[in-house]
């Protein structure tokens, strides 16, 4: 029985609303997500925060009006100013890879012109095949690792039998190397 990311088995069927991240610079954020990424603004909450200004930035992720990543501007906010952190990973002392933000590509196609869209951009690009699931990544502006993907192979029950056996292992056997091509940024 072949199993998807669409209907898993086991649990209820859950999509991500949004995922909200703080920024340091708004506006780099604004052009990287919008002309970079291609997602769309849809909307600007501002909130009091701490008696001062926060900005609170919804992007529409293109699947659905409702799956969205949002960015926090907390400049105007009394005990943040510019001191405030947002490599998620870096920051707490991690490779950048550790945490990173996946979108969905709806084919290799589209992997391929999303792929190029960073490379035009003037990012670093890395681009790996797994066997099972193909992505590209590159940094936005706050430095954090943005993802395309694209599963290129279902799941089996003989998978997710696997896969809770190798969760709690002493001594998992190592998964095969990905395929990696390091597209540097044009000088």
């Amino acid at each position: 029985m072949r199993r998807t990311l669409a209907a898993p088995t086991t649990v209820d069927a859950m999509g991500i609303s949004h995922i909200a991240l703080a920024v340091k610079d708004l506006e780099a954020t604004h052009r990287f997500y919008t002309d970079v990424m291609g997602f769309d603004l849809v909307k600007v909450e501002i909130a009091d925060m701490r008696g001062g200004k926060a900005r609170h930035a919804f992007y529409s992720t293109g699947s659905f009006d409702d799956q969205m990543i949002a960015f926090w501007d907390l400049r105007d906010v009394p005990g943040f100013g510019e001191g405030y952190k947002t490599d998620i990973s870096r920051d707490l002392g991690l490779d950048p890879f550790t945490n990173h933000l996946a979108f969905q590509a709806d084919s290799l196609d589209e992997l391929a012109t999303k792929r190029d869209r960073l490379k035009d951009a003037g990012l670093n690009v890395v681009e790996m095949d797994h066997g099972w699931i193909q992505s590209v990544y590159a940094e936005d502006p706050d430095g954090n690792v943005v993802e395309f993907a694209i599963v290129t192979e279902g799941f089996t029950d003989d998978d997710a039998a696997k896969a809770l056996d190798l969760l709690p292992a002493d001594a998992p056997p190592m998964s095969p190397p990905p395929t990696i091509t390091f597209h540097p940024a044009a000088e």
